[in-house]
């Protein structure tokens, strides 16, 4: 599964405090930043923000895949979050997110991009794998869970 050449255990988070879609988008472009140097925070975090703008990223059922192409971003990147409460994403059925994965894609990928969110979208919408991933213990038995659906 592609899952696990984009998410790494150090990009698996459990227990955060979203508060809104703003705050998560910000914990999303904080943490890649850190993790991938060659992509500047600020710049993913609009990027992120301009294609919330064309349309929620909110899938339903809890879980979002907010995403975005990034031209610093030297190959696909993941990050997963579990949130401590759920949060309202503007999703397609009205219901709050309490389930985040992210992906950044370098720019020209348009492909890649396209098979990957298919590929999210499809696991994700396993209702097995979602139970398996609310019931998980901590982030590495999401990172497990996730990555060995």
């Amino acid at each position: 599964m592609i899952i696990h050449r984009i998410l790494t255990p150090e990009r698996t988070f459990d227990g955060v405090h979203g508060v809104s879609k703003k705050k998560i988008l910000e914990f999303i472009a904080e943490h890649i930043s850190s993790e991938v140097p060659e992509i500047n925070g600020k710049d993913l975090f609009e990027a992120l923000i301009s294609r919330e703008r064309l349309g929620t990223t909110g899938l339903g059922n809890g879980i979002a895949i907010p995403h975005c192409r990034c031209k610093a971003c030297p190959e696909p990147v993941g990050l997963f979050i579990r949130l401590a409460e759920p949060v309202d994403f503007d999703s397609v059925d009205q219901k709050p997110v309490d389930l985040v994965f992210a992906l950044i894609v370098p720019e020209g990928e348009n492909q890649e991009h396209l098979e990957i969110l298919k590929a999210l979208a499809e696991q994700f919408h396993s209702d097995r794998l979602m139970a398996s991933v609310r019931q998980a213990e901590n982030a590495q038995s999401l990172y497990d869970c996730i990555t060995h659906h």
